[in-house]
């Protein structure tokens, strides 16, 4: 008979879960009586289906002090639960007493927050069942944050575990923390198994998916990616397109003299870069060169050379300001 009951109850709230309550939001005035974390929070109320795992004592009348009095505090206190590790780090553990309340607060907590939202169907919640609603929904987030902070550990645990060597370690966290999250909406604690029991099978059939997916995508891109075949060449063609036309320009400064150089200093300037040459890339003269070219030594090449560099970058900036 009592497991007639809770198939029921199961029913009921899959029921419910498929179908959530259509209300309507609060007033703006409603919602200036709260803060902005519970106005996201209330959007999640309205907006989400606040399912639950069903329990007989629920059906109790002295549920919630069960559930939430003095004796449930006593057994909850705030840091009795932390314990430092070897590593000299603080870990958080639970007897099975305090696991099966925490499971039991929460999904109390979630049952009132749906039996609220289905009993306001079609109708605005009044301001002081908006209250209501948030307590509950805050005790919800409350006792399921704890047992997450508790069971962290089993996820780093069971990777460690895991050899699958050619999947990346932060990607099997990232699956099996999703893992403990959904394994502490759907564990019925009234069954009699430890949580971790649960949460650690869930956690590895997440390891075994993301394993499935990562030989799939290596199926179809058996290539690993390399980052130099991604590598772009603008910005080294865009200054060698910048360096041609500073070329240009000056060789068409030399041609028609704008810079008023002398015949040796256009032709020093000519031969030290080269400018004659069909590309960029031929290697200029050094000013010895120059020097036995022109008769002169290379110190008075450095010196025509520098005064008639000032020339051109003179015409230059004249033209660049006058553009």
């Amino acid at each position: 008979m009592s497991r007639l009951r809770t198939s029921r109850q199961t029913a009921m709230a899959a029921d419910w879960a498929a179908a959530p309550a259509a209300v309507p939001p609060p007033l703006d005035a409603d919602l200036a009586l709260v803060g902005e974390g519970d106005r996201t929070l209330l959007q999640r109320i309205h907006e989400e289906p606040w399912t639950f795992v069903p329990h007989d004592i629920f059906r109790k009348g002295s549920c919630e002090r069960l559930l939430f009095g003095k004796s449930a505090r006593e057994m909850l206190p705030n840091h009795a639960m932390d314990c430092t590790n070897g590593d000299g780090g603080i870990e958080t553990t639970l007897t099975t007493a305090q696991e099966i309340l925490l499971f039991q607060q929460y999904n109390y907590a979630r049952k009132r927050v749906a039996d609220v939202m289905t009993r306001y169907r079609g109708k605005r919640l009044a301001a002081s069942t908006v209250h209501k609603v948030l307590g509950w929904a805050h005790r919800a987030i409350a006792a399921r944050a704890h047992i997450i902070q508790a069971n962290m550990p089993l996820v780093l645990a069971m990777a460690k575990r895991t050899r699958l060597n050619a999947l990346d370690y932060s990607d099997l966290i990232s699956e099996g923390n999703l893992a403990l999250l959904r394994s502490v909406d759907k564990f019925d604690c009234s069954r009699g198994f430890k949580f971790s029991t649960y949460a650690c099978r869930a956690i590895l059939k997440s390891f075994s998916r993301v394993a499935m997916r990562t030989s799939r995508y290596r199926c179809r891109f058996p290539t690993e990616f390399d980052p130099e075949m991604e590598k772009g060449d603008a910005i080294e063609q865009r200054h060698t397109d910048m360096e041609n036309a500073c070329v240009d320009e000056i060789r068409t400064i030399l041609s028609s003299n704008r810079a008023d150089l002398s015949e040796v200093e256009r032709a020093v300037i000519r031969e030290r870069f080269a400018l004659d040459a069909p590309t960029t890339e031929t290697r200029g003269k050094t000013l010895e060169e120059v020097g036995e070219m022109i008769g002169v030594t290379k110190e008075r090449v450095r010196q025509i050379q520098n005064k008639a560099l000032a020339k051109l970058r003179s015409i230059l900036e004249d033209e660049y300001l006058a553009a």
